[in-house]
């Protein structure tokens, strides 16, 4: 109540040092009243507006100050818990890019090395197909060459040599045949 006083009279102090007595109004109220001034009555009206309003106004007020301190104290919280959120995400995204670079580099050393082993593969079974292509080629060489002989020998005979130039009697050809079976 003490500090419910203060206000009061510091309400008031502007009406008693501006109060003049030579108004006519304040005569006549003098004179109905017997009393100087109407500052008493006026202050009785102020402290029954103020109290009637506090009485009507202080616990909702008090109220809607309490609940809206409340909710900007959960919206700070959520936005808080939010930020922490988006923090923790943004660290979690830098690790995993971190681990998605590093696994792209072995990826890639694996793709160069398994290159490598791909190219040198590739390499040993070229040459095994040229060395053996370059056998093939050799030996159908020699059988041509071999053919190319034997036509030429053949030839030749034929052409020197007549059925009329050997004699040969039966068993001449007996020994040359069991010749060539053993």
């Amino acid at each position: 109540m003490g500090k419910f006083l203060k206000i009061a009279m510091i309400c008031a102090l502007p009406a008693l040092l501006l109060a003049n007595g030579d108004n006519e109004a304040a005569q006549r109220y003098f004179e109905l009243t017997g009393r100087h001034t109407d500052f008493v009555p006026r202050v009785f009206n102020f402290v029954l507006l103020v109290g009637l309003l506090y009485y009507l106004l202080a616990e909702p007020l008090k109220n809607f100050l309490k609940a809206r301190t409340e909710s900007i104290a959960t919206e700070l919280k959520e936005i808080e818990q939010a930020r922490q959120a988006s923090k923790e995400t943004q660290l979690k995204a830098k690790e995993e890019l971190e681990k998605a670079k590093a696994r792209a580099k072995e990826i890639l050393e694996d793709a160069k090395a398994e290159l490598e082993l791909i190219k040198q593969q590739t390499l040993s079974r070229a040459e095994q197909e040229l060395a053996t292509l370059d056998k093939l080629f050799a030996d159908k060489c020699s059988i041509e060459e071999r053919k190319m002989v034997k036509e030429t020998t053949s030839k030749v005979l034929d052409e020197s040599i007549g059925s009329d130039d050997i004699p040969l009697d039966a068993s001449k050809i007996i020994n040359i045949v069991t010749k060539e079976v053993a």
